[in-house]
C-alpha cells in the first residue's frame, strides 16, 4: 500500500470549511487504497483554547497532531507566527520519519506552507503535491496588505519560487490561479480540481418555502449572497443591479460575515427597501438556505483573480441554483458561466443586459427547472467529491507509479503510524 504524508495546520473534527475537504480528501484516498496520516496541529481554529488529541484514528485516516502555542490565528502576528511553527515542524519531521512517505501532500494553511517542500524534496527525495486554496504573497498584495517592492516580499517571492519548483505536481483552483503558479513553476506537473461542496443533493433542491418566507418575503425573484465577505469580494454592480429591479419584484438578500461587512452595511441606505440582511446560516440551516434562493450571487475584485475561487460557487451549483457572478471575465467561475451556460457575470456594462435575462429567465416555471437541472449536472460530472477523489487517487499513484489495490481494513495503518516515531 502507497503512503500518503498530508500536512495541513486544521483537520478532523475541526469544521472550517478547507479543514472539511482536506479530512474528506484524506479519508477518500483511504478508502481508495491508500495509508493515510494527516499531521495537523493540536488547537481549535476558531478557538486556541481548544484541544484535539494528539492521535487519533478517524475514517481509516491517521491523525498524529504536533503541538502548537495557542496563538490567535485571527491577528497578523499569531497568523505569521503560526505559520513560522508549524513549517518548521512539518519539516524537521522530514529528518526523522522512517521509511519515508510514497507521497507528501501540503495544503496552504498556514499561509507559505509549500515552503515544507523544499525540505522533503531536496532532503527526504519525497514526491510532494501542493493543494493550493490561494495564493500568498500575491493576496495579501491584492488587498494592499502589503508592499510590492518592499525587500521582504521580494526575499518571500524567492524562496516561494523555489517551493513551487520543488513540487512535483501543484493542484490549483482553475485556469486563472494556474497562470499565475506559472510564474513560479512552469515546468510543474499541474492539475485542477474545486473543492466540493459541503451539500451534495441527488438533485436539485425543492425550495424551503418557509425559509424562502422569512428572507425574502413575497419578492418573485430571490438572489442570495451567503458566505464570507472579506477584502477580496465586492457587491457595486450587484446593489445597483437589485436597484434597478425593485420595482421588478427582486430581493437580494445577504447572509455574510467577515471584515468587509460594516462596509457594505453602509453602503445600502434606507431607500434600498428590497435589500437585507440575514444571520450568517450554520451547517444546521446549510440546506434551507440554499435552497430559498432563485440566484446565488458570487463576487470577487479584478485585483484578486488568481489568488482565490470562491467557493460559493460550487455549492450554489450542487444546489441547482445559477450563479450570478460580479468580477471579471478572466476569472475561471466567469468562464465557467459562459461556458456551460450556469448563470450570468455581471460587471458596469451590462447591468441593463443581465437584468432583463434574469427577467426573461424566470418567467416560466419550465425555464427555470431546465436551468435548475443544467446547474446541478455539472456539477454531478465536474465538481463533485467523488470526481475529485478519483482525479486525486489516479494522480497520485501515476506520481508514485502504484497501482492501488482495493481498500484495505481502516486500522491497517502499521507504516502511517511511524510518524513522529
Amino acid at each position: 500500500m502507497p503512503w500518503a504524508l498530508v500536512f495541513y495546520q486544521y483537520v478532523y473534527p475541526d469544521d472550517v470549511v478547507s479543514s472539511v475537504h482536506i479530512s474528506e480528501l484524506c479519508a477518500g484516498l483511504a478508502a481508495s487504497g491508500w495509508q493515510v496520516t494527516a499531521v495537523p496541529c493540536n488547537r481549535g481554529c476558531r478557538d486556541e483554547s481548544r484541544k484535539y488529541a494528539s492521535r487519533m484514528t478517524w475514517k481509516g485516516v491517521h491523525i498524529q497532531r504536533v503541538w502548537r502555542p495557542p496563538t490567535r490565528q485571527a491577528s497578523s502576528f499569531g497568523r505569521l507566527f503560526n505559520a513560522v511553527w508549524m513549517i518548521a515542524r512539518w519539516s524537521a519531521h522530514a529528518l526523522f520519519v522512517w521509511p519515508k512517505p510514497d507521497v507528501v501532500i501540503v495544503g496552504t494553511d498556514p499561509i507559505f506552507s509549500v515552503l515544507t517542500a523544499i525540505v522533503w524534496k531536496h532532503i527526504r527525495r519525497t514526491h510532494v503535491v501542493h493543494w493550493c486554496f490561494d495564493l500568498y504573497p500575491e493576496a495579501a498584495l491584492a488587498g494592499g496588505m502589503a508592499n510590492p517592492n518592499s525587500l521582504l516580499i521580494r526575499v518571500l517571492s524567492a524562496a516561494l519560487r523555489l517551493a513551487y519548483q520543488s513540487c512535483d505536481m501543484i493542484v490549483d483552483l482553475g485556469t486563472c490561479m494556474s497562470q499565475r503558479l506559472e510564474n513560479y513553476a512552469p515546468a510543474a506537473r499541474k492539475m485542477t480540481v474545486i473543492p466540493w461542496a459541503l451539500l451534495e443533493p441527488l438533485s436539485p433542491l425543492r425550495t424551503d418555502l418557509a425559509e424562502r418566507k422569512s428572507l425574502f418575503g413575497d419578492a418573485q425573484l430571490a438572489l442570495l449572497y451567503s458566505g464570507n465577505y472579506g477584502l477580496a469580494h465586492q457587491s457595486e454592480c450587484t446593489l445597483a443591479l437589485a436597484r434597478k429591479l425593485r420595482v421588478s419584484g427582486l430581493r437580494l438578500v445577504f447572509s455574510v460575515r467577515g471584515n468587509s461587512l460594516a462596509a457594505l452595511q453602509a453602503s445600502v441606505d434606507v431607500q434600498d427597501t428590497n435589500i437585507g440582511f440575514v444571520p450568517f446560516a450554520d451547517q444546521s440551516q446549510l440546506q434551507a438556505r440554499l435552497s430559498c434562493a432563485d440566484v446565488h450571487v458570487v463576487s470577487l475584485r479584478p485585483s484578486w483573480t488568481g489568488t482565490v475561487v470562491p467557493s460559493k460557487f460550487f455549492g450554489a451549483l450542487a444546489a441547482g441554483r445559477p450563479v450570478l457572478f460580479e468580477g471579471t471575465e478572466d476569472c475561471s467561475i466567469a468562464k465557467w458561466i459562459r461556458e456551460f451556460g450556469v448563470g450570468w457575470v455581471l460587471n458596469r456594462d451590462n447591468i441593463d443586459e443581465v437584468a432583463a435575462d434574469l427577467l426573461e429567465s424566470f418567467s416560466s416555471p419550465e425555464r427555470v427547472a431546465v436551468l435548475r437541472r443544467r446547474c446541478h449536472a455539472l456539477y454531478q460530472e465536474r465538481f463533485s467529491r467523488a470526481h475529485a477523489i478519483e482525479e486525486w487517487h489516479e494522480a497520485l499513484c501515476s506520481l508514485a507509479e502504484f497501482r492501488v489495490s482495493p481498500p484495505l481494513e481502516a486500522d491497517n495503518l502499521s507504516r502511517g503510524a511511524l510518524v513522529g516515531k
